[in-house]
């Protein structure tokens, strides 16, 4: 491959994401929405008619029929793929990933990493055993507000962090749309395609990111209770969690796919000593701030964010709304940025989701699988 790359955008390619996906065309959008990146090659499908439909209805310059074709032949080609999008079924993260880890393409990945912990652990000693990125797309901790709120916590704008509530509630799985003929609904509730969790996996494993990324805090132990309250449905769609983080705060996760009327609802307190902070991702461009000493302060992207992470992640002025494709695009300029880096040999930044926090999140979900089978019994992470 050549190594100007600071000369033309990036060349990325995509495995998964084909007709009737969803992520797959978010991913597209944010990889080129700020120009660095142009999408030209895809095994789109495992069925060979909707690959080729896909990679037609995207002008793709070029069609695979398999990951494993297309990891080889890209590394070989002098104007193959930097990186490649992994939006396939959490099964298939862990094979697709390695291949083209070890064909020398860089990564970026949906979450949770793997299927199962073992496996990202495994995914971890390649990645640092080498020189090829892998990215992971917590996509949330692209927002403006909240790089603003990691910076007033490490700042010590809250005091001694004390309480930390999160949640993520949607009810798009209330009935049994797996049955229907939902393509994401069928995978999302199936052991063999999700792993070991439904709701802790797939919108869980978001706030507990969110919830570590912000206030610099891990979860060191969890209680939790996981339900699946549709009839028949194998994984859980409902969970509740007692979390002890390190520094001695205390915290609540919950997390739903069955809370009627709710649709993307993310949200985030944070309490210390000296005040609190409060986000919500359906209204992205505002960030609470709670001084013991004063009124609430509503802080607004554009206007009265001054970290500088937070101020490189705006793209409009004041009063314009940014929000979930933004947020998924800084993910990848920043990625894109250290690809770069490192084609000139450069160290790599990493102010992104790395294939660390995707054993976080696979570790996160198997204890909470544990300590929900255990009759909700504390456990350490």
């Amino acid at each position: 491959m050549s190594k100007q790359l600071d000369k033309r955008r990036l060349r990325a390619g995509i495995v998964g994401g084909g007709r009737g996906a969803f992520i797959g065309a978010v991913h597209r959008i944010a990889a080129e929405l700020d120009g660095q990146a142009l999408v030209v090659a895809g095994a789109m499908s495992s069925d060979p008619q909707t690959a080729r439909e896909s990679a037609a209805a995207w002008y793709l310059h070029r069609c695979y029929e398999s990951y494993t074709a297309m990891a080889l032949e890209e590394s070989r080609r002098a104007d193959g793929i930097e990186f490649v999008i992994v939006a396939t079924p959490n099964n298939l993260h862990y094979p697709v990933v390695r291949a083209f880890l070890e064909a020398g393409i860089h990564v970026v990945c949906d979450k949770p990493m793997t299927f199962t912990l073992a496996e990202a652990e495994q995914l971890t000693r390649v990645v640092e055993g080498g020189k090829v990125l892998l990215c992971l797309t917590h996509t949330y901790t692209g927002y403006p507000a909240v790089r603003q709120a990691r910076a007033m916590v490490a700042s010590g704008a809250l005091g001694q962090l004390r309480k930390a509530l999160v949640e993520y509630n949607q009810d798009w799985l209330m009935t049994p749309l797996e049955k229907t003929g939902n393509k994401q609904a069928e995978w999302r509730t199936d052991p063999s395609r999700a792993g070991a969790s439904c709701c802790v996996g797939d919108i869980g494993t978001h706030a507990q990111n969110l919830l570590e990324f912000i206030s610099g805090r891990r979860v060191t132990a969890l209680c939790a209770d996981l339900t699946s309250f549709v009839s028949g449905r194998p994984l859980d769609d409902d969970a509740n969690m007692l979390l002890r983080l390190d520094g001695g705060a205390k915290g609540t996760l919950v997390c739903s796919q069955v809370a009627c009327g709710e649709e993307n609802s993310l949200a985030i307190r944070l309490y210390g000593s000296d005040g609190g902070l409060e986000w919500h991702q359906q209204e992205p461009n505002t960030l609470i701030f709670k001084p013991a000493t004063g009124p609430w302060q509503y802080l607004r992207a554009g206007k009265s964010f001054d970290a500088a992470a937070a101020k490189a992640a705006i793209r409009t002025p004041a009063g314009h709304p940014e929000g979930y494709l933004e947020a998924f695009a800084t993910i990848y300029r920043d990625f894109i940025a250290d690809v770069r880096r490192v084609a000139g040999g450069q160290a790599a930044a990493q102010d992104y989701p790395t294939a660390r926090d995707g054993v976080r999140g696979m570790r996160f979900i198997e204890k909470a699988v544990e300590s929900s089978r255990l009759g909700a019994q504390w456990v350490d992470l």
